[in-house]
C-alpha cells in the first residue's frame, strides 16, 4: 500500500479508502446502466453478442469517465480523479481536451 499511495500522491489511509469506494461506485453504477444504455440506444437489433460487448464497451468509456469525475467531486477526491481521467484520457489520444 506505500508503494500505491507514493504513486498517486496520497497522504492517508483515509483518503485511500475514499479512493477504493469511488472506483468501486463507478464500477458498479456503470455496470448497470451499461445494458439498459445499450438496449436504449439499438432497441431491438439483432446483433452479436461481440458486437454487443464491443459495443458497450465504447458506449460505458466516456459514461464511467464522467461518473468518476462525479462521485470523486461528491466525495471530496475530485482532484485526484481530474488528474487520473486527463491520463486516461491522453491515454487513448483524447489528450487534446486538456490543456497542460
Amino acid at each position: 500500500m506505500k508503494k500505491l499511495k507514493e504513486k498517486w500522491g496520497i497522504t492517508s489511509n483515509f483518503q485511500l479508502v475514499i479512493i477504493f469506494i469511488v472506483f468501486g461506485i463507478t464500477g458498479s453504477v456503470s455496470a448497470a446502466i451499461s445494458g439498459p444504455t445499450i438496449e436504449y440506444l439499438f432497441g431491438d437489433l439483432n446483433i452479436n453478442g461481440f458486437l454487443k460487448f464491443i459495443l458497450q464497451l465504447i458506449i460505458i468509456m466516456p459514461i464511467y469517465q464522467v461518473l468518476l469525475l462525479f462521485f470523486g467531486f461528491i466525495f471530496f477526491q475530485f482532484n485526484f480523479f481530474f488528474k487520473f481521467v486527463k491520463k486516461f484520457m491522453k491515454l487513448f489520444g483524447f489528450g487534446f481536451l486538456f490543456r497542460d
